[in-house]
């Protein structure tokens, strides 16, 4: 299998992490990578000022791909969405696909049919599997107990497309547990991770990543595993704002599953980025020793 990394904003210029531990996982895995010069951003910050603005962002990200022929993995659950949705717009109306496509020659790019657009979830857990994960592990994590957050984004909304069931998701539970560690469902494994709000309603956003953090360190988990940058952005980076922001005590080791993946391959934890997580990792390395 090759693909494409598409980083997005966050991860290229942020959450290197994300894509550190991605570059060193698949790999391992039978998954050969190929790098895209000429990827921006997915358009969402576009989004609410012009529809062709977005639309050629995230088309032309596409066309790119496609002119490689490969598939592209989104490290980013809105920039996930961002794609299908431009592709699903395009599907329905006509006259923006020309203009699209028009834009689109003058660049001596086009899009003919969908270019596949993948979701890290979709890649292990529906490409990868979780057999062939397990066949991969060298050193399970066992006697750990982690929470899955798997995104509204990514699961949201239902009439465009989901990446796994919208009300009691489970792949990521299922790649943790692949790993050899325990993710037992938590009520408040659906709450937002308050991303979408940070620049326009920081208290808000942050209220909400405090409040899940709180509860699930209330919950007795010994970490919060992520599969986006944005996400993962919240609950790590700003862990201690969040904290703040709520009133608590918040001290709980924020991870990607590729880091927790590369982990349990045998991968040096530097390799994986570890040293730029914020959250207090060292614990969770100490608990898996």
């Amino acid at each position: 299998m090759k693909i494409a990394i598409f980083p997005g904003c966050v991860g290229a210029t942020e959450q290197y992490a994300c894509e550190m531990s991605v570059r060193q996982v698949l790999p391992e895995l039978g998954v050969e990578l190929v790098d895209i010069p000429g990827f921006t951003c997915c358009g969402w910050p576009l989004q609410n000022v012009g529809t062709v603005g977005w639309m050629y962002l995230a088309v032309r990200n596409m066309a790119l791909a496609a002119k490689e022929n490969v598939g592209m993995l989104t490290l980013c659950n809105v920039c996930n969405r961002m794609f299908h949705e431009a592709l699903d717009t395009m599907s329905k109306n006509g006259e923006l696909r020309e203009t699209i496509g028009a834009l689109l020659r003058e660049e001596g790019l086009e899009l003919n049919g969908q270019v596949k657009v993948i979701h890290p979830l979709e890649l292990f857990y529906d490409e990868i599997g979780v057999d062939r994960i397990k066949q991969g592990v060298k050193k399970p994590l066992t006697d750990l107990k982690l929470a899955a957050h798997t995104g509204c984004q990514a699961i949201r909304p239902r009439k465009l497309r989901t990446i796994d069931d919208s009300e009691y998701p489970q792949k990521l539970m299922k790649l943790i547990e692949a790993l050899g560690a325990k993710s037992p469902h938590y009520p408040e494994r659906l709450d937002c991770c308050g991303a979408y709000l940070f620049y326009t309603r920081r208290d808000a956003s942050l209220t909400l990543a405090g409040e899940k953090l709180d509860a699930v360190q209330a919950r007795g988990f010994d970490g919060l595993v992520t599969i986006c940058s944005s996400g993962h952005r919240m609950f790590d980076g700003k862990q201690d704002s969040a904290a703040t922001t709520v009133g608590k005590t918040i001290s709980l080791p924020v991870v990607y599953y590729t880091q927790l993946l590369g982990l349990a391959l045998g991968i040096d934890p530097n390799k994986l980025g570890f040293q730029l997580n914020r959250s207090p990792v060292k614990t969770l390395l100490e608990k898996i020793g």
